[in-house]
């Protein structure tokens, strides 16, 4: 069994990530030099329940069920400590800029109020000399124009979970009824298309079984922002729904990459391929999905809980605590769990399969909780490795090609390197 803080509690039973919570030292790690990186992303869980019970969802369905524990809603008393802790870090050091995002379950349950209000107190806590950038993360079936334009008035901008723009990529996502979602989701598309001013973006699951051409285009009539194409969580424990070949997401992803970048018209960014490709060409990641850049983000839950990102919930019972909370620390403290030091050490921090890679400034591993196994932990390559090897090394013969064009333009020299 697993404790407070991802620790064993002691009834002799394996733990289930050894690596790192139990052979990564952080003493001796901060005692050689290596500092921890300041969080900059805080995700706050403002509703831990949720109106719709999509048949995919890790937090509800999957292999953690901490969230029937916590509060259905965050309290202001909690609200105001993580924002004080917030606007603590941030004095301690020194940033200008941080990204604040309010997720469920449904944040949307408790209405706008909640959320207006502790974006109001987020603002009023931090120094001038910090930017927040503050987003709520909503399946849409609870937004409507008036809501938008509080949430709006009050600079918070909305990114809306979908799986696809049409009600046959939507099937998976259902109320406790089983009624689908899709009409109250489409419409929430239409009404933020109409404010490109909150609009933030789609994220969406990918689904291996779907055809990413049809997918891909029924985003595009949703007219976003951006989009962000997530693989599954999944591990070598739970591995992902099969597909056919052997990278079925790679080749999906592929597809995609491949409608995106010859398009006429310029699509709006796909925040994976702007990573691969941002990487590629030599600039550091954004995102934990790639790269070997620090993760650099945490969860505060709605008893005020301060978790690692929700994704390790896909792995086992209590894989996302720390064992702290707002009232009693700070997310100083946070950063010297071994679970936060083991994502920010780089390529250090990966398996020795991973290190001997010609890819792994690009892959960097993939994301963490993709690489969990049980009893053995996260110290594995991910359970995508063969999809991101295939989807990598498209994209760089993509970028090769595009490069020999602009080598073989008239009136290029013909020994411009």
């Amino acid at each position: 069994m697993v404790g407070t803080g991802g620790l064993p509690d002691g009834d002799g039973a394996p733990h289930p990530a050894p690596w790192p919570l139990l052979l990564l030292d952080v003493a001796a790690l901060r005692d050689s030099g290596v500092a921890p990186v300041p969080f900059r992303q805080f995700v706050l869980k403002i509703h831990s329940r949720c109106n719709l019970a999509c048949t995919y969802c890790y937090i509800y369905e999957g292999a953690d069920s901490t969230w029937r524990l916590r509060p259905v809603r965050m309290s202001v008393r909690t609200m105001r400590a993580a924002v004080a802790r917030i606007a603590e870090h941030v004095r301690a050091h020194p940033i200008a800029e941080i990204r604040v995002e309010m997720h469920g379950g449904e944040p949307l349950l408790g209405g706008p109020g909640p959320l207006v209000g502790l974006a109001d107190m987020l603002r009023a806590a931090l120094p001038r000399s910090c930017t927040p950038r503050v987003v709520v993360q909503t399946n849409g079936t609870l937004l409507t124009g008036a809501v938008l334009d509080r949430l709006g008035a009050a600079g918070i901008r909305v990114g809306l979970s979908l799986d696809g723009g049409s009600r046959e990529f939507n099937s998976r996502r259902v109320d406790h009824a089983g009624r689908p979602s899709w009409p109250a989701a489409a419409r929430a598309a239409r009404l933020l298309a109409e404010r490109p001013e909150v609009y933030a973006g789609i994220l969406t699951t990918i689904d291996v079984q779907s055809d990413p051409a049809g997918l891909y285009a029924s985003l595009l009539s949703l007219r976003p922002p951006s989009l962000d194409l997530l693989l599954p969580h999944a591990n070598w424990t739970t591995p992902p729904p099969k597909g056919s070949g052997p990278a079925p997401y790679g080749e999906w992803l592929s597809t995609v990459f491949d409608l995106w970048w010859t398009a006429e018209r310029p699509g709006p960014p796909v925040r994976l391929f702007h990573e691969i490709i941002g990487l590629l060409l030599g600039r550091p990641s954004t995102t934990e999905s790639v790269g070997l850049s620090p993760m650099a983000a945490l969860i505060v839950d709605t008893d005020g809980s301060i978790e690692q990102v929700d994704s390790l919930k896909s792995a086992y019972e209590g894989a996302a605590s720390t064992g702290l909370d707002v009232f009693e620390h700070t997310f100083d403290a946070a950063l010297d769990h071994p679970g936060v030091a083991a994502r920010q050490l780089g390529l250090s921090g990966l398996s020795g399969q991973c290190r001997r890679c010609a890819l792994v400034d690009v892959c960097g591993g993939g994301n963490y909780a993709h690489r969990f196994r049980m009893a053995d932990g996260f110290l594995n390559p991910s359970v995508y490795c063969v999809d991101l090897e295939q989807l990598i090394r498209h994209i760089a013969h993509r970028l090769d090609e595009a490069l020999g064009d602009l080598r073989n333009a008239p009136g290029r020299s013909t020994n411009t390197p």
